[in-house]
């Protein structure tokens, strides 16, 4: 007995250690067998969706390629919808990708945009179950498209890569839809009177080119002209204020046709041409006055300094004109280059008159006349080629005072300048002004600027806020 039970337990150990060696490998091949099983149901669901879908496209595609078979089997291509009984009316969409550069040498500025007409041609009209038939550019040489041209574009081009950027849509009620993208140079008449503070319209014109108003009517959609982000366009020198269409009717010898148009409302930048041009004509303006403060005997520094901002100002109005095309008008840069030159030259002037001034009133005009009354003895007159030494003070006296009192009766004294100091109160004077010329440049330094800063707020308020 004790044997026995001492097998049995020996038994049992053993069986315990044998179910623990092959457990594991019998649950890893159960939970196999299980995910066997289900990948096989997705696999066949899979399969059985595939097939749907593939018998779905095929008929689909069946029915897509019957419906245009039966379209095309008797369409015109040459005719237009609704030939003789009303007129084609399109529906026009723009949407602008980009606007830029503009160029004012040129006129022109140059636009990308996405180009889109609707139509209903009842030629096309279909019964399926397919609505809309989304198709590509081979199928646009088969049906009648609108003969749509921009009248004042002076090139365009398609986008061809890798694909030609057309879209073309048919619905089962024969309304198409035909979208393409362009890319404009447009021909835009800039008026530069207010150059640089000036602003601009834009138009980008576009009418049929052979079908007359009777025959083909545009129309625009509801919001029918958008834009794209501004943060790429290329408007280096101009801000977009926004955009407006109209419709119009132009009148010619072939018709009246429909004419479409949108503005773009452009304002230019003045950050450039203020660094450039207007800032560098106030400093050199301002450097002329100093000229001003200079003794008037220092000629080589005055004369030096006038010259130098001269021909500065002739630099800078020639660089401020080489961004602008060869107009007639005066441009409001123009005015202001203009203006800032003829300040710089009047104060070269105003040395030179001062200079001149100087050394003619060191001795007064009456003193060639009189020399000939004076002599060395004073007892009879000299030679008249004789060279006499005048050293005697009684001489210069009586010369002063004969000067003196021709300035006195105004025979030797202009209408508004003295010849001598002792004219300051000559009878002569009553009810005249007194300028002394030797203080042009205490009037200068008062009179430059006084004007330079009237001309300066007339000119900025009347250009920006006028």
């Amino acid at each position: 007995m004790l044997k026995r039970m001492k097998k049995v337990p020996e038994d049992s150990a053993r069986l315990g250690g044998m179910t623990s060696t092959w457990l594991p490998p019998l649950l890893l091949l159960l939970a196999a067998l299980s995910a066997r099983c289900v990948s096989s149901d997705y696999e066949e669901d899979y399969e059985d969706a595939t097939v749907q879908q593939m018998l779905a496209s095929k008929s689909q595609q069946s029915d897509a390629t019957e419906i245009l078979n039966g379209l095309l089997k008797e369409y015109d291509r040459k005719l237009r919808p609704d030939i003789g009984v009303k007129p084609t009316v399109i529906d026009v969409d723009i949407f602008v990708n980009s606007i830029g550069p503009v160029s004012s040498i040129n006129m022109e500025y140059q636009i990308d945009i996405i180009f889109a007409q609707t139509w209903t041609d009842s030629r096309l009209r279909y019964n399926s179950t397919v609505k809309i038939l989304t198709l590509n550019s081979n199928m646009l040489g088969l049906i009648w498209l609108p003969d749509t041209i921009f009248r004042n574009s002076k090139n365009a081009d398609a986008h061809w890569i890798t694909m030609p950027n057309q879209l073309l849509r048919i619905w089962n009620d024969g309304k198409i839809l035909y979208t393409l993208r362009l890319t404009i140079n447009a021909e835009c008449q800039l008026q530069l009177h207010n150059f640089p503070m000036d602003q601009h319209s834009c138009p980008l014109i576009f009418s049929s080119y052979g079908y007359p108003q009777d025959e083909m009517v545009y129309k625009w959609r509801r919001n029918s002209v958008e834009a794209a982000d501004q943060r790429s366009w290329r408007l280096y020198q101009f801000d977009f204020m926004g955009l407006r269409n109209t419709t119009d009717i132009i009148k010619t010898t072939a018709g009246d046709y429909v004419l479409m148009t949108v503005y773009f409302e452009l304002r230019r930048r003045m950050g450039y041409f203020t660094i450039q041009t207007y800032i560098p004509c106030i400093l050199t303006v301002v450097l002329s006055w100093v000229s001003f403060w200079i003794k008037k005997d220092a000629t080589p520094a005055r004369t030096a300094l006038g010259i130098t901002t001269v021909l500065t100002m002739t630099t800078l109005s020639t660089v401020a004109r080489t961004s602008l095309p060869r107009v007639s008008y005066v441009t409001a840069m123009d005015l202001f280059v203009t203006v800032c030159f003829l300040f710089v030259f009047a104060a070269l002037m105003e040395y030179a008159t001062l200079n001149y001034y100087s050394n003619s009133a060191r001795r007064p005009r009456c003193m060639d006349r009189k020399r000939h009354n004076y002599s060395v003895l004073d007892v009879r007159r000299p030679p008249p080629h004789t060279v006499v030494a005048l050293n005697i003070s009684t001489y210069w006296q009586d010369l002063d005072d004969t000067c003196a009192s021709r300035c006195l009766d105004g025979k030797d004294c202009g209408a508004f300048f003295c010849c001598y100091d002792d004219c300051k109160d000559g009878a002569w004077r009553r009810g005249r002004v007194r300028i002394d010329l030797l203080e042009l440049d205490a009037y200068s330094r008062v009179f430059f600027p006084t004007s330079f800063l009237l001309f300066n707020v007339v000119y900025w308020v009347g250009y920006l806020y006028l």
